[in-house]
């Protein structure tokens, strides 16, 4: 199998700790190229993890012929375009979740690559740790907690109380929504893995929290148990 060589496009906090170092340490993978819009900090980000070459647009780095994949780890709002530019340039890709800011931005994008041919994955890496595969065991194979009719999941965080402290991740015309967007959809794809499959009959969105930003922070959907499906 050909090496993978990777080419970031956005390195910010979470290149730092765990995508970028992850493709230098993982097997018949590199990391040879960043490119983020201020060419110094992509320079910055390349000098202290020792990746060969910096750019600062996405066209230079789509056109190194050393990078054979793309990771976009940009927020939700540029991710269709991008992702569109790497499909052009026929390059496999791995999109940070959320794949986009709704369902529409999400079919176009998985239809560009549909049509170019090419490979296209989504950050959904957890069903790949160990103790989310056990979890499956359990519930699918050693059938130790009998029929599950309900499941909870509660995320906590006071980083979004007022509109000129907000992250990016909790404006919605960047973000798409709010903590249900950014960190909810790892939920989601975790029950539908230890539970599912998941098929939605019925879903509320609403804003339960004090904070001045209006999206959404709790997600009530129900679903038939996978044993009477």
């Amino acid at each position: 199998m050909e090496a993978v060589r990777w080419g970031i496009v956005g390195v910010g906090n979470v290149c730092e700790v765990k995508s970028g170092p992850g493709f230098q340490r993982a097997t018949n993978s590199s990391l040879v190229a960043v490119m983020r819009r201020s060419l110094d900090m992509a320079q910055d980000f390349a000098d202290r993890h020792g990746v060969p070459k910096a750019y600062g647009t996405v066209e230079e780095l789509l056109a190194d012929p050393e990078v054979n994949a793309v990771y976009i780890a940009t927020p939700p709002s540029s991710h269709l375009e991008l992702a569109q530019q790497v499909a052009a340039a026929g390059k496999p890709c791995y999109l940070e979740k959320p794949m986009a800011r709704n369902l529409s931005e999400s079919t176009a994008i998985a239809r560009a690559f549909e049509e170019a041919g090419v490979p296209l994955f989504v950050a959904y890496y957890r069903r790949g740790q160990a103790r989310f595969q056990q979890a499956r065991r359990i519930v699918h194979e050693l059938d130790l907690l009998g029929q599950i009719t309900d499941a909870t999941y509660r995320f906590e965080s006071g980083q979004c109380l007022s509109v000129p402290d907000a992250p990016w991740r909790m404006q919605p015309e960047v973000s798409g929504g709010g903590v249900v967007m950014d960190v909810g959809c790892h939920a989601l794809d975790i029950v539908d893995y230890v539970l599912g499959p998941v098929e939605c009959i019925g879903s509320t969105a609403m804003k339960m929290g004090g904070a001045e930003i209006d999206v959404e922070d709790c997600l009530l959907y129900t679903s038939p148990s996978p044993r009477d499906s």
